[in-house]
């Protein structure tokens, strides 16, 4: 079993990163092999609109992200955490999804073979307030970002009121929470499909 984690926070040892490492620390737990992808040191360019991947399903923009998109296709269950900027993922995060649509391009315009099946996908977002939209738009981003990469939208931990380094930490069932959702994984459990009522958080 093969967990891959994506942090997208920029800060170090931010709330997001505190969860994300309780939910790998779960799944190592229970027996899978883990692997954390800190965003913030790899360069990843923007998405450049050319369509080149619409020809044979690669981006020809050379950065980080072409050892991620082995990475992604690769992994059992994809857990994408970030912080919650302007209702949505970090730009970090943002500019890793836009560059998915090489992916997108395999499934759907190329109609490649392409790994799914019982793959899972799960978010994990941290916000500093407590309004009721707060993850709306990031869930419909991980939505379809986990479609790119072809794994089911599984399970999400939504937390908010967390804004100060560390504020998590108050937080303890939280991060329980996050552990023992990356033991189950790590032992095979399906879970999701997510509601994606996106109002209904």
């Amino acid at each position: 079993m093969k967990v891959l984690g994506i942090l997208g926070s920029p800060r170090r040892g931010g709330n997001s990163e505190i969860l994300l490492k309780a939910f790998l620390e779960g799944a190592a737990g229970g027996g899978a092999e883990v692997e954390e992808i800190l965003l913030r040191e790899l360069k990843i360019y923007p998405c450049l609109e050319i369509y080149h991947c619409f020809k044979d399903g690669t981006c020809p923009i050379k950065d980080d992200m072409r050892e991620l998109y082995d990475k992604l296709l690769a992994a059992d269950v994809v857990a994408l955490a970030s912080p919650i900027f302007f209702y949505n993922v970090s730009a970090q995060a943002k500019a890793m999804i836009d560059r998915t649509q090489a992916l997108w391009a395999r499934r759907y315009v190329l109609k490649q073979d392409f790994p799914g099946g019982r793959r899972q996908g799960i978010l994990l977002a941290v916000g500093a307030t407590k309004g009721k939209l707060l993850f709306v738009g990031t869930r419909l981003t991980a939505k379809y970002f986990f479609d790119a990469v072809n794994v089911r939208y599984a399970a999400e931990i939504l937390v908010r009121g967390a804004d100060e380094k560390g504020a998590i930490q108050a937080q303890p069932e939280t991060l329980e929470r996050a552990r023992d959702l990356g033991r189950r994984l790590a032992q095979g459990e399906q879970l999701g499909p997510i509601k994606m009522d996106p109002l209904a958080v």
